[in-house]
């Protein structure tokens, strides 16, 4: 009786893993600068909720927050909050937004994250989120 076990060869296993490495070097990159620009959209998108919020305090009470906290509750006898639905979140970096009063340029107030690295400037996923 003949012994007649199939499988692979150590050789074809090496192929197949050497293909997949080459793969993975090739897709992985794309993948980690998709999550990149995933968290500069997070962070726009929060920013714009920060601003209907401020806008709707603004309105209400006439001046800016002087924080970002003020959005969620206040003494003053004006206040009609809280303007946003739950505390105020985190960049998507897990450092707190920039919030200053007044802003650049006459703007009422500059709202900002420095990016991954915590620090004015860079590049990349270390870029300023600057709203407008």
């Amino acid at each position: 009786m003949k012994n007649k076990f199939k499988g692979f060869s150590l050789m074809e296993l090496m192929i197949v893993l050497i293909i997949l490495g080459l793969l993975g070097s090739l897709v992985a990159p794309k993948l980690f600068s998709k999550v990149s620009s995933s968290k500069k959209k997070t962070a726009i998108a929060q920013m714009q909720m920060f601003e209907t919020a401020i806008d709707t305090y603004r309105l209400d009470m006439g001046v800016v927050p002087s924080d970002l906290e003020e959005l969620r509750s206040s003494s003053n006898p004006n206040w009609d909050g809280p303007y946003l639905p739950k505390k105020v979140p985190l960049d998507p970096w897990g450092k707190s937004y920039i919030y200053e009063v007044p802003g650049e340029d006459g703007r009422p107030y500059l709202l900002m994250s420095y990016g991954l690295d915590g620090k004015v400037g860079g590049e990349g996923e270390n870029e300023d989120v600057i709203h407008q």
